[in-house]
């Protein structure tokens, strides 16, 4: 029963435990960050499609300035509502020994 108490050591050495909260963090916010830069790259390939048929009913100029607001818009808000609080659940799950107190975080954790 003593044994269950202390969390066990990672399987990549101590020297990694005070990284890992730093690095996948890190490392999720690089690659959704790229995912939505994809996207919004997609959704100005698309307004750049249809430039002529959104164009000939609001003109250019404010065609541009909506198809840069909303692919800027699509990367801002999906970093803002999914990007950052999701980097931040996986610091504190790193961070803390025992977050949500079960034998399954336990055995994850030595995984990472």
């Amino acid at each position: 029963m003593e044994e269950q108490k202390n969390q066990k050591k990672s399987i990549w050495g101590r020297w990694w435990e005070p990284l890992r909260k730093w690095f996948y963090p890190a490392w999720l916010m690089y690659e959704t960050s790229y995912r939505f830069y994809e996207y919004a790259q997609t959704v100005h390939q698309y307004f750049n499609t249809h430039r002529n048929d959104i164009g000939s009913y609001i003109g250019n100029t404010v065609a541009e300035i909506l198809n840069t607001f909303c692919s800027g818009a699509t990367f801002v808000g999906c970093s803002a509502f999914l990007t950052v609080p999701a980097c931040f659940v996986l610091y504190k799950f790193f961070k803390e020994d025992n977050l949500s107190a079960t034998r399954f975080e336990e055995r994850l954790k030595v995984m990472f």
